[in-house]
């Protein structure tokens, strides 16, 4: 059985004229791949010359010897032999992070963004996407299936693989290898993913894969039982395989991508001492502000960030995703305060107050905004227990003695405007600001209800 895979990647990788090797990374991934199988080492019997042997019971087979043609443009024996350990055999090429005028020359074009394509996630704590097994998700991903993705990418004449990096500071950030069919598709990534030094990927000890197989059939979900599917594509991450899957043109949906690695990046970025934070940053003048608020709202407001997404860590604060602006630094340093921006028209909440830490942590926890509850103001997929968030972030402010406020952004009055909310956030900053008690009604009990309802211990120094 063994030999007989050997030798179906042998044919297809020697050359119809010459019978020289195309591509020896091919015979290698296909050697990898058997040795996998039958947890054996590879067949293969290496010499300090050029020409390598094939094993015995092969060779009988063959009777003839084969020759190895150097390495090239899409030609890596390393690139490929772990492509293989991810199911991915390199058929012909796979180009290692080429640059954006490289892929271009490869045929990659700015696709047409998308929004709302279907997403699946395994292993989200928290809400914002449907459920996929571990059977069906298994069945997507791995090539024994005919029509999953790795068996796609396997068939296919050339790969595009990227390295990146969710987070910009090295210290505690989630590595990210892309395997593409499209250089459109490493083009759209590359400029949300941040770039990160050669062979820090395979150097690290948890990386997360991301397959894209925007020319696979458009029934492959409907095929492994996710049902009739968007005729534009879908998504499925697995967090427990640390592993993301675009079909069709969902690499199109950069807001869906962004929500799903930040939910495989967060128990990477959490073991590496970084606070993965749904939060927006704010810089006023040489201050650097953390931002909490409701998404739908602060999104409206031009003057702030368009993305929430950070690390909070001892060494600064550092952004999720690229912004687009290659003079924002890849690092800021500790924030000089913390607000969190909540909306109620009942007018129980003060329009600016300080919180305590442990007041920030409960109201962090919470995320309350007229009347609903967004525990951790994210409203995406993560795999990250909101109370441990909101636990780590109580150690990160009383620890660096950040303070925190709570602005209302709703009091019933006038409306506030995006420049509203940057003076609020400036004036915290410059003015004593009294703290925080609540006016008339029940707010502190709808607070109690929801927090108890979902956690039954918390820390004593968390109080309304």
């Amino acid at each position: 059985m063994r030999n007989a895979l050997i030798k179906r990647f042998v044919s297809g990788a020697l050359n119809n004229s010459s019978r020289s090797f195309r591509s020896r990374s091919s015979i290698a991934a296909a050697a990898a791949s058997s040795a996998a199988a039958s947890n054996s080492s590879p067949p293969f019997l290496f010499s300090s010359s050029r020409r390598y042997a094939v094993a015995a019971t092969l060779a009988e087979e063959e009777a003839e010897t084969v020759v190895f043609p150097r390495e090239g443009p899409g030609v890596s024996y390393g690139l490929n032999w772990a492509l293989a350990g991810r199911g991915v055999v390199v058929k012909d090429k796979a180009f290692h992070n080429l640059k954006s005028s490289e892929l271009q020359q490869k045929g990659a074009t700015t696709a047409e963004s998308l929004s709302g394509i279907p997403v699946h996630v395994r292993g989200n704590i928290v809400g914002g996407a449907s459920e996929i097994s571990k059977a069906q998700f298994s069945k997507l991903l791995k090539q024994a299936c005919p029509s999953s993705v790795t068996t796609h990418l396997s068939s296919i004449s050339n790969v595009f693989v990227h390295d990146g990096a969710v987070g910009s500071s090295s210290k505690c950030d989630a590595k990210v290898r892309v395997v593409s069919d499209s250089p459109s598709a490493v083009l759209s990534l590359s400029n949300v993913l941040w770039n990160t030094p050669t062979r820090a990927v395979s150097h690290d000890s948890c990386p997360l894969t991301v397959y894209v197989a925007s020319t696979i059939s458009s029934n492959t979900g409907e095929t492994i039982g996710l049902g009739s599917q968007s005729n534009t594509g879908f998504v499925a991450a697995d967090i427990e395989r640390a592993s993301l899957i675009l079909c069709g043109k969902a690499f199109s949906d950069t807001k869906s991508i962004k929500d799903t690695l930040a939910a495989l990046a967060g128990p990477v970025i959490s073991a590496r001492d970084g606070l993965p934070l749904s939060a927006r940053l704010v810089v006023s003048g040489d201050s650097v502000v953390l931002l909490f608020g409701p998404e739908d709202i602060i999104k409206s407001f031009s003057e702030l960030p368009a993305d929430a997404g950070v690390v909070l860590s001892s060494n600064g604060v550092a952004p999720m995703f690229q912004t687009g602006d290659s003079s924002v630094p890849s690092l800021f340093k500790l924030p000089a305060a913390v607000i969190f921006a909540s909306a109620d028209s009942t007018g129980s909440i003060p329009s600016v107050s300080q919180l305590s830490p442990g007041q920030a942590a409960y109201h962090f926890l919470a995320g309350y905004q007229n009347g609903k509850f967004v525990p951790a103001y994210s409203k995406g997929p993560s795999a990250v227990d909101p109370l441990e968030l909101a636990k780590a972030l109580l150690s990160k402010l009383k620890d660096n003695q950040i303070p925190s406020f709570l602005v209302n952004i709703n009091d019933g009055q006038k409306p506030v405007t995006g420049k509203d909310l940057v003076k609020l956030v400036q004036s915290t900053l410059s003015k004593s600001v009294p703290p925080f008690e609540p006016k008339a009604g029940d707010l502190q009990g709808k607070y109690q209800s929801f927090i108890s309802g979902k956690y039954q211990e918390l820390p004593e120094e968390f109080s309304f």
